[in-house]
């Protein structure tokens, strides 16, 4: 009897709450409670471009060396570039250019066409074969330069390009200017956020630009250099470039 009791009494208590809140909810003005808003609110930031530059000695200098030919006989043409061609490979190593930095760029065999006039009609027929074979050198000893030159226009070789000076690694340059690069980041939000009537803030994002060393065009050199003509190295402009978010305060 006290279990169907106790059982009648809390039925009756769910019941009687259950009343009350669909009274509440008709009853009660719910329209006009404040019940606030949720917004987010970004961070205030200051976003800039930190640059840093510095000019390091050029520590190589690329040639590019290439043979043509041209021959009614194809084969005749063919051995006449890879005559030559090996010989100014093999006159590059005796100059003491390691066999890994002698490349080949690039070899094409193709047949001319020529035109002419028959019967009033211009007309096409094959012609002469072209061949062509060239390789890229690399020196490393900067004092050599204006004498490879010299030696590889008279090697054979009918087309010489060079020397183009540059830097081989410029990863030690970079990690330095990176840090040089950040505090001209800094500098230029600081005088952002001043000139604002704020104060900097932690940083909130970094992001790289294209950065590295600037090489110059390669010039070419058909004819030699007489007798060691004076080239200098020079040097190479190494950049770095930043984009830095701050925060403002």
């Amino acid at each position: 009897m006290k279990q169907q009791k106790g059982q009648a009494n809390l039925s009756g208590a769910l019941s009687g709450f259950l009343v009350l809140a669909i009274l509440a909810a008709f009853l009660l003005p719910w329209r006009n409670v404040n019940w606030g808003k949720m917004q987010y609110t970004p961070a205030e930031v200051v976003t800039v471009a930190g640059e840093a530059k510095s000019q390091e000695a050029n520590s190589t200098a690329v040639f590019s060396a290439g043979v043509d030919a041209v021959n009614n006989d194809k084969d005749a043409a063919v051995k006449e570039v890879n005559d030559t061609i090996k010989t100014v490979i093999e006159s590059m190593k005796k100059f003491g250019i390691a066999a890994e930095d002698i490349k080949t760029q690039n070899m094409s065999i193709y047949q001319n066409e020529e035109s002419f006039w028959e019967d009033g009609v211009q007309r096409t027929r094959k012609g002469q074969w072209r061949v062509n074979n060239s390789i890229e050198i690399k020196l490393r000893d900067m004092s050599k330069a204006s004498e490879l030159t010299d030696l590889l226009t008279s090697s054979g070789a009918n087309n010489v390009w060079g020397p183009n000076f540059q830097l081989e690694d410029t990863s030690e340059e970079e990690t330095a200017l990176f840090e040089a690069a950040m505090e001209n980041a800094k500098v230029k939000a600081e005088a952002a956020a001043s000139a604002a009537g704020r104060k900097l803030g932690k940083v909130l994002s970094v992001t790289e630009g294209i950065s590295g060393s600037i090489i110059g065009p390669m010039y070419r050199a058909t004819d030699g250099m007489g007798g060691g003509a004076a080239l200098e190295p020079g040097t190479s402009t190494v950049s770095k470039s930043l984009t830095v978010t701050f925060e403002l305060n």
